[in-house]
């Protein structure tokens, strides 16, 4: 059996990757990346979260901190927006960056990995609020129908 170098395990490991398999590692990554929370935090940092940025919401990808993402996230409790952006950081997708002032000063920005989902979930984002009428119109026809 020859004997293969890190390097040529990764790539063999990548190529193996398989979210149709139950064992594939890339299950818990779409798992975090399908939260609700993950999305809105990917969406809000790399437009720079405003949402009065015009129809399509698009600004450039900027730094926020957590009290700005916190007031932007409507409904998220403080628990939660801390779990997500640790899980997120310990990703890749974003980064943490404290300042020593008094308080001392955290923000958080989008990794070159990070934006390169962020494409995808602004899209999602824009779909669902795009959408919704039509969701909701064929749920309660569906409701009805079903009843």
């Amino acid at each position: 059996m020859a004997t293969m170098t890190a390097a040529q395990q990764r790539a063999q490991s990548k190529a193996e990757y398989d979210a149709f398999l139950a064992a594939c590692p890339s299950r818990k990554l779409l798992d975090r990346v399908s939260d609700k929370w993950v999305t809105l935090i990917l969406a809000a940092l790399g437009s720079g979260g405003s949402p009065q940025l015009g129809t399509d919401g698009a600004g450039e990808p900027r730094p926020m901190r957590y009290s700005e993402l916190s007031r932007l996230l409507a409904g998220v409790s403080q628990k939660m927006l801390t779990q997500t952006l640790r899980s997120l950081e310990r990703d890749g997708l974003i980064t943490r960056t404290a300042t020593a002032t008094v308080p001392v000063t955290v923000f958080y920005e989008l990794t070159g990995l990070g934006l390169s989902l962020h494409e995808l979930m602004r899209s999602l984002k824009d779909w669902a609020e795009l959408h919704m009428d039509e969701v909701l119109a064929n749920r309660s026809e569906y409701d009805t129908r079903v009843a």
